[in-house]
């Protein structure tokens, strides 16, 4: 499955929010530094839809806000 997401680096509180089919905005409590917000989003979608975070990949703007991202088994 193929979502597209836009990204709220260093957030108070990590939350999904559902804009569409297909289509999030998340929150992120981390910072954009070093790799950092892009693991713990790896972790946040896996809690969200249940899978284990390696089979997320950011297909799509890695460096980005706006991210194009692969979920292996849905």
């Amino acid at each position: 499955m193929y979502i597209n997401t836009i990204i709220i680096s260093n957030a108070k509180k990590a939350l999904v929010i559902p804009l569409g089919e297909n289509n999030y905005k998340i929150r992120v409590d981390a910072p954009a530094v070093n790799g950092l917000a892009n693991a713990r989003l790896a972790e946040i979608l896996s809690e969200y839809f249940g899978v284990k975070t390696s089979k997320i990949s950011i297909v799509k703007g890695s460096k980005s806000r706006e991210k194009y991202i692969y979920i292996e088994g849905l």
